[in-house]
């Protein structure tokens, strides 16, 4: 089958949804059968004290939201206790960008977590928080990316790409780490043999020329290191932030997105449908249209709640698992490389 190309991608929005439904479905298949995997996982925002104004966001301290918070490495730890008592395999560590906290305060606690469970897996870090660190340490990407190694990270997260398109980057998050500082530092890290995943957020001040142009680079790097686990479109969250985004991108739109990108992206062997931001019901919906994953039952979720997304509180385990098996689909465990754990 010839590849999709820029135009061809672009054209697919104009076909009619269920149609572009049935292609990504016939993917999804193609791939992973009726599987659809989700992990028991765990969120931690240790801070939201943020060097960096992006417009889209709600979750750091400023005038929308004057409630700044920095937790204590005890505090992290008991969180970690809590979740592994309860069976989860990851932590998910990602924050602002504090200027106070200092570099060694994120590799202890790394360190820290991995010496006293060595079983739970550290995804942690976005390249955007990796850029931070290096501006404001004096590191290179290498030397900061082989320091998360020697402290216990063991993948990193997709977050901080955007949107890569620089004009729509300049507007809604300038001063943040670019779209080529972005494919870089995952570049050196899938070159360590390391995984990481990739998103894009949408529904905002973009169009679909650059949506399908990240998905493009994406999948140009994705050809050179196989390094990225999964892709993940974020739909746009439009409360507490400055880009006053009236209207809320409809379920056409989320699901037409969804099912490009798996068109698109054939290399890319996930294609998350993160409830979090698109709410559990249309998630469940995105399993027809390419969607393989649901990310997890997350327990505590801050960024994205921040900005009127219904995931504060994460969703109970069994009420996932039923609600998989209820959209027709089969349930099964992960671990976060996507290796399979247990079929629920």
């Amino acid at each position: 089958m010839n590849r999709v190309t820029f135009d061809d991608a672009l054209e697919l929005y104009n076909r009619d949804l269920f149609e572009l439904g049935e292609i990504a479905d016939g993917i999804r298949k193609e791939k992973h059968g009726k599987k659809t995997y989700f992990n028991i996982n765990r969120h931690i925002n240790p801070t939201n004290i943020c060097a960096d104004v992006c417009k889209f966001c709600a979750y750091a301290a400023n005038r929308k939201n004057p409630n700044p918070y920095t937790m204590t490495h005890d505090e992290i730890m008991q969180t970690v206790k809590e979740v592994d008592a309860r069976g989860a395999k990851e932590v998910h560590i990602v924050s602002a960008h504090n200027p106070d906290t200092g570099l060694n305060w994120y590799l202890d606690i790394f360190k820290r977590i991995k010496a006293e469970y060595p079983h739970i897996h550290v995804k942690a870090l976005t390249a955007a928080e990796v850029d931070f660190l290096a501006r404001h340490y004096g590191k290179t990407y290498d030397e900061i990316l082989d320091l998360m190694v020697e402290n216990g990270v063991d993948s990193m997260p997709g977050g901080g790409a955007e949107i890569f398109d620089e004009k729509v980057r300049d507007y809604i998050c300038k001063g943040k780490v670019t779209s080529d500082q972005w494919i870089e530092i995952h570049q050196k890290w899938h070159e360590r043999g390391k995984k990481s995943n990739v998103t894009m957020l949408f529904g905002h001040v973009e169009n679909r020329e650059n949506r399908i142009d990240h998905m493009m680079r994406i999948r140009d790097l994705q050809d050179k290191t196989g390094g990225f686990n999964c892709f993940i479109p974020l739909v746009y969250q439009t409360e507490n932030n400055y880009l006053k985004v009236e209207d809320q991108i409809t379920a056409n739109e989320i699901l037409k997105t969804m099912a490009i990108s798996r068109i698109v992206l054939d290399n890319v062997p996930n294609l998350k449908a993160y409830w979090v931001t698109s709410t559990v019901n249309l998630a469940l919906v995105a399993q027809e249209f390419g969607a393989n994953d649901l990310d997890g039952n997350i327990e505590k979720e801050s960024i994205n709640s921040a900005a009127g997304a219904k995931s504060a509180n994460g969703v109970n385990l069994e009420d996932f698992v039923a609600l998989i098996k209820n959209s027709g689909f089969n349930p099964v465990e992960r671990d976060s490389v996507y290796n399979e754990i247990k079929e629920w």
